[in-house]
């Protein structure tokens, strides 16, 4: 009889230990499981990130190179109504030294 009970505790301490050590590994790969999914989440969050940051530098060069080239033709037309001015001023000054005022 202490023979069987021993036999027992033995069966029901081994099939403990197996299915302790199984549970055990199932929670693992459960971790490791959820430890790459939060990493590949995290990849393609910083992934789009990234994209957001790139464009926005592309946006910000854009807006530069618009902004040079309006300065760009702002010196430009300052420059042909000042040269049309100091024309106008150089046929007033002849006209008036060769006498065709019209005053």
């Amino acid at each position: 009889m202490k023979r069987s009970i021993l036999m027992l505790a033995m069966f029901f301490t081994l099939s403990t230990a197996f299915t302790s050590c199984r549970e055990v590994n199932e929670e693992e790969n459960e971790m490791e499981m959820e430890g790459e999914e939060m990493e590949r989440e995290m990849e393609r969050e910083m992934e789009g990130e990234m994209n957001e940051m790139e464009d926005d530098l592309d946006n910000v060069g854009d807006d530069i190179e618009d902004a040079a080239n309006d300065a760009g033709d702002a010196v430009e037309d300052a420059a042909n109504e000042t040269g049309e001015v100091v024309e106008d001023a150089a046929n007033e000054v002849e006209d008036e030294v060769e006498g065709n005022d019209d005053y």
